[in-house]
């Protein structure tokens, strides 16, 4: 960032006119110069104009939304502040907005005095930026020298609002603010001087700070963040970047810190949410389902033939009771994937045993569409994984069967299984209707399902593959698909044998 102007531009896009006016009004009092747009794409064609500092942008527009809109901004910029505005604020919405980069959000409809506050942060946000690069280009020395002269910059760090840290090339703490302080809960012991890992007992933490230093990250765009929990009712997430020298070379790390405990207790209050209504329709769907299926066999002892499209209209029914029933059993273990409960039993697993009763369980369903279903054991027996076995048994019954489904009658599925380095690899293979280039990216998103003339028929919720792709996550596996339409596709699940 440039020297801070006396007079800073401010773009608003929003499709009503009402707010967009009502913007103009309050922020020009404060100060600012401000622009108005009514659509995503207008905006943007008018930030390449003009070097905004501060974007206030809606979600919900006509053609190109918030979200798409935001992540134009961060590509040309990613300095500028942007504060949402919306009138659909959602947990996940505000999740997806912070990640990409947004600095703050204001429901609509708001007060005169809300955006005052909101948009006073973000200016003086600006100021302190402006100021501290200030002082930075003025002292262009290494960071070893930053304890000598922290009475410099004391009065900026302690200022903001969120916590702050840096380290050393070696880990050891050189500076801290007190909101750092006090999101990690520390007492008078620990701070400047110790090593992170004598402040901080989070292993991954650590890791994150010693991987900042050694420049692993440099090659991306963006370092990722990292989330960890100080207590059962706190969670902080946590930014970071190398600090380089005047020659490039690396000097330590500096972190920030944001407490996001209240986005997670509404994650967790969602999550709960989707697993009470889940189990409050299992029971009546279940319900309807059997006395559904107690109907059709005395419609079937009859051999009235008046009654077939009866019949048919049942069977229908029944069908659609059975997807619900599972796309319920389906969000329950997306929820149980969420909140971090999915494998509570561990134990050593011989995976060829479990791969095979899987298999002749699954026999069955293949052979009523005349199918070939095998399993080819390894000539030398596959290291034991220690893992929930539930969690195993969803992964590989949900590909499986995935593969009956969208295999041809006459059609072969083989699954194999080999230990390759650290690692053991399973593959699923089918000579299925296979899947176009085009979708292999997008079948591991919840609720999306190829749709051609081969599969229109066949039923799904589109969740099957996304919680496989969770729980193999969970076990610090990969899973990867190639895929040509016509000739079938193959599933490659790896899993660390430990």
């Amino acid at each position: 960032m440039n020297k801070l102007p006396e007079t800073i531009k401010v773009l608003v896009v929003d499709d009503e006119q009402d707010i967009r006016d009502g913007c103009e009004r309050i922020i020009s009092r404060m100060g600012c110069e401000v622009h108005k747009a009514p659509r995503g794409d207008k905006g943007l064609e008018m930030l390449d104009k003009t070097p905004y500092l501060l974007i206030l942008l809606d979600m919900k527009m006509p053609g190109m939304d918030g979200l798409e809109v935001l992540e134009h901004i961060m590509e040309k910029n990613d300095e500028i502040i942007v504060i949402v505005i919306t009138g659909y604020a959602t947990v996940e919405t505000a999740i997806k907005a912070m990640k990409l980069g947004a600095y703050d959000f204001i429901p609509k409809p708001f007060e005169a005095d809300q955006l005052r506050i909101v948009v006073g942060r973000a200016l003086e946000k600006l100021r302190l930026k402006s100021e501290r690069e200030k002082l930075e280009a003025e002292r262009k020395r290494n960071l070893a020298d930053l304890a000598a002269e922290k009475s410099r910059i004391r009065t900026i760090v302690e200022s903001l609002p969120n916590g702050v840290m840096v380290t050393n090339m070696d880990g050891q703490v050189v500076l801290m603010n007190p909101t750092f302080r006090q999101h990690l809960e520390f007492d008078g012991h620990q701070g400047i001087g110790n090593m992170v890992n004598e402040c901080i007992v989070d292993e991954g933490f650590c890791k994150f700070i010693q991987e900042i230093c050694e420049g692993k990250y440099m090659a991306q765009n963006r370092i990722p963040t990292y989330e960890f929990a100080i207590s059962e009712d706190k969670y902080l997430q946590v930014q970071g970047h190398p600090v380089l020298g005047e020659n490039g070379e690396y000097l330590g790390a500096v972190v920030v810190t944001a407490d996001i405990t209240a986005i997670k207790v509404l994650d967790r209050l969602k999550s709960e949410f989707v697993a009470k209504v889940s189990h409050e329709l299992r029971s009546p769907l279940s319900t309807i389902h059997e006395q559904l299926a107690m109907v059709i066999r005395d419609f079937t002892r009859q051999s009235d033939t008046s009654q077939d499209q009866e019949l048919h209209m049942l069977s229908r029914a029944k069908e659609k009771t059975s997807g619900l029933i599972s796309l319920i059993g389906d969000l329950l273990d997306l929820s149980r994937i969420e909140s971090g409960t999915v494998c509570q039993e561990p134990r050593p697993i011989q995976l060829e045993d479990l791969l095979e009763s899987i298999v002749d369980f699954l026999k069955i369903k293949a052979e009523s569409k005349k199918q070939k279903l095998t399993f080819q054991r390894p000539q030398e027996a596959l290291p034991k994984l220690t893992a929930d076995p539930l969690s195993l048994e969803s992964i590989f019954g949900n590909l499986i069967t995935n593969a009956i489904h969208y295999t041809p009658e006459n059609g072969q599925i083989r699954v194999e299984a080999a230990k390759e380095d650290h690692k053991i690899r399973v593959d699923v293979i089918d000579t299925g209707f296979g899947i176009g280039e085009k979708y292999v990216d997008k079948i591991f998103e919840r609720f999306y399902r190829v749709k051609d003339e081969n599969t229109r028929y066949i039923t799904g919720t589109g969740l099957g593959l996304p919680i496989v792709k969770g729980l193999v996550d969970s076990l610090d596996g990969s899973i990867s698909v190639k895929s040509k339409p016509g000739e079938g596709s193959t599933f490659t699940v790896y899993l660390p044998a430990r």
